[in-house]
């Protein structure tokens, strides 16, 4: 038996209110069970549902006809398009009967390798209709992530588009599937989307037209009933080794937590038009793009583009044609948009807007600032939310027009949330004003029950750091007022853009390079993406053009990760700072790249002090 909840009444009795706002097909018998100690929580033991009955089924009586779907292509000049809610579901149940004709059945995984287009959509809520688990890659990742990531999720099923539109590039994902799957046993499957018209291979047998098979289907599909832990998605993140970590979230209290959460930060009204900017392949992209909206009957936009393209009004146009009352993007995304200046969002009335939201890394004061400024135009409540792949949904937010705001502070954790800060050593800091390491006290609904397939990796991640804790890996400060401004990862992982790419993950495609003897990347401040990545390289000859093996790498870590991993700046060095057990010290090189020499610390123990010196003379701006 698990132990039983370590849930205090009031926190009992809030997320059994919460959960009672939602459509079940049975009750549950015991609301959570299980501990951070035992690390096997549950949650609506006993309950039985599925999620699309919630996100569509529910809304049919009242909302057949609202738009569920506004989709804005890449192109401009395309024109847009939308799905109601009737639509969708109708769209919903075709696609849960095509995967059903190719065998498709609960429990079975589905890969989706795709541009941002509604058909991805569609084909995620398509999985948990059946009961089948959906496990997105984003379009951005190489070939060889993708192999490892069907590998290791071991799916039957990929849909791909035969290209992908990204701004003015085209993205060959038919061709880059047709080289992940090489000799790949478990795969059976692969459904074409037609979205670019390129060129493509299909292999009779395997290969499918998703036009031609979605014709035939019919039009209604009764939802699978599930029971409230099984799994809904995978989905991966990098990790601090280099293999990514297939975070599996369970359908229940991920719906639960998510539905909620999306409500009450936005404080959603019922004519809203909620336009998260995140590709799906991304956490953000399934909880408040998809899952978060339709549970709650909200409009939700599409955009299959990118913030400058064609133009750097690009966001502030769609944001007029289809009068967007809500923006949630990433500072990533606002500070590429801040370098053209604040005319370009000045000149869009954007008298619709009012809620702008903040996703994926701490926000800088500036960019709140000029966000606040030039975009809600000192009228929107901004929130800065910070939460995880790991968790789900948001976990400390401002609540929309109700919490008073701090530019760049996360502000306070939302009811049923139990952040707390520790010392190095775990010990709780009951200070109200303090700096420490990010952990959870208690568990909440949305939080990933483990990594598919290795749950031992699950708990030392998380939970081994400090006992009886959900370690976050991010340092935070609270201040007079109880608010929380996140500092950043304390942990080998750099968050570019938003994006979690493990240290690990980097240095083992950059030790591909025959020169290369090892190598240590660290992030490093950077003025668009808030980290960039910087790599230390030592060498096993004497090269004498760099600039050559500085392009090799950068062309071997784009074709094992993706671009975006690609490092920003590469330093070659005679030697790594390392301990006298050999450990390399990225502790010094994080002081180095981000310039705070004075914290260096003493190097008279290092294996090889005198190396530290040279790596700062010889350091790039």
């Amino acid at each position: 038996m698990p132990k039983q909840t370590a849930l205090t009444p009031e926190l009992q009795t809030y997320w059994s209110e919460v959960a009672n706002t939602f459509f079940w097909k049975k009750k549950w018998e015991s609301l959570q069970t299980g501990d951070f100690n035992d690390v096997d929580f549950k949650w609506f033991n006993g309950a039985r549902l599925n999620i699309t009955e919630n996100c569509l089924d529910r809304h049919l009586e009242k909302r057949r006809n609202k738009k569920a779907i506004i989709f804005e292509p890449n192109n401009p000049n395309e024109a847009a398009s939308f799905l109601t809610f009737g639509e969708l579901h109708l769209s919903v149940c075709r696609f849960a009967n095509l995967l059903k004709k190719k065998g498709i059945k609960k429990g079975d995984v589905v890969c989706f390798y795709m541009g941002m287009t509604p058909e991805l959509m569609i084909g995620l809520l398509a999985c948990a209709r059946i009961g089948a688990i959906h496990t997105v890659v984003f379009g951005g990742f190489s070939p060889q992530s993708l192999r490892g990531r069907l590998d290791d999720s071991k799916a039957k099923l990929i849909v791909t588009h035969d290209g992908a539109y990204r701004g003015d590039k085209v993205t060959p994902l038919k061709s880059m599937v047709d080289e992940a799957v090489i000799d790949l046993t478990t795969l059976e499957t692969i459904i074409v989307v037609k979205r670019t018209n390129n060129p493509i291979e299909m292999k009779a047998g395997r290969d499918f037209d998703y036009a031609e098979l979605i014709k035939d289907c019919d039009l209604y599909c009764p939802a699978q009933e599930m029971e409230a832990e099984d799994p809904l998605f995978i989905l991966y993140t990098s990790g601090s080794t280099g293999k990514p970590k297939g975070l599996l979230h369970t359908i229940a209290g991920y719906m639960v937590h998510v539905g909620k959460s999306f409500k009450d930060v936005f404080q959603i009204k019922e004519n809203d038009i909620f336009w998260c900017t995140a590709d799906i392949g991304w956490i953000t992209g399934h909880s408040y793009l998809t899952y978060g909206p339709l549970l709650n009957g909200t409009t939700t936009v599409m955009f299959e583009g990118i913030p400058n393209y064609p133009t750097p009004a690009r966001f502030w146009e769609v944001i007029e044609k289809h009068k967007i009352s809500i923006l949630y993007t990433a500072p990533t995304a606002i500070r590429s948009l801040e370098k053209f200046g604040p005319e370009i969002p000045e000149s869009f009335p954007m008298k619709s807007l009012r809620v702008l939201g903040s996703v994926g890394e701490p926000i800088n004061e500036e960019a709140w600032q000029w966000y606040h400024k030039h975009v809600g135009k000192n009228q929107c409540p901004i929130v800065d939310t910070w939460w995880q792949t790991e968790t789900g949904g948001i976990m400390i937010s401002p609540l929309a027009g109700i919490t008073k705001l701090k530019p760049a502070h996360a502000t306070l954790p939302l009811k049923g949330v139990e952040p707390i800060l520790v010392d190095d050593k775990g010990n709780i800091i009951n200070e109200l004003v303090a700096t420490g390491n990010l952990c959870i006290k208690t568990p909440w609904p949305s939080l990933a029950r483990t990594i598919y397939g290795d749950h031992e990796r699950f708990i030392q991640t998380y939970f081994s750091t400090y006992k009886g804790l959900y370690f976050t890996g991010d340092g935070a400060k609270r201040d007079e007022d109880g608010y929380f401004r996140i500092t950043g990862r304390v942990d080998d992982v750099i968050n570019v853009s938003g994006h979690r790419i493990g240290t690990a993950e980097v240095e083992e495609a950059i030790n591909e390079n025959p020169h290369v003897t090892e190598s240590a990347v660290v992030g490093m401040p950077h003025p668009i993406k808030g980290q960039g990545i910087y790599a230390f390289v030592t060498c096993n000859d004497h090269l004498d053009n760099t600039e050559e093996l500085e392009k090799a790498i950068r062309d071997t870590v784009t074709k094992i990760i993706g671009p975006i991993a690609k490092p920003d700046a590469i330093q070659i060095v005679e030697g790594l700072p390392k301990t006298r057990s050999g450990k390399i010290m990225r502790r010094i090189l994080r002081k180095i790249v981000e310039n705070d020499l004075d914290n260096i610390g003493d190097t008279s123990t290092l294996l090889n002090p005198d190396c530290v010196d040279k790596i700062i003379k010889g350091k790039k701006n």
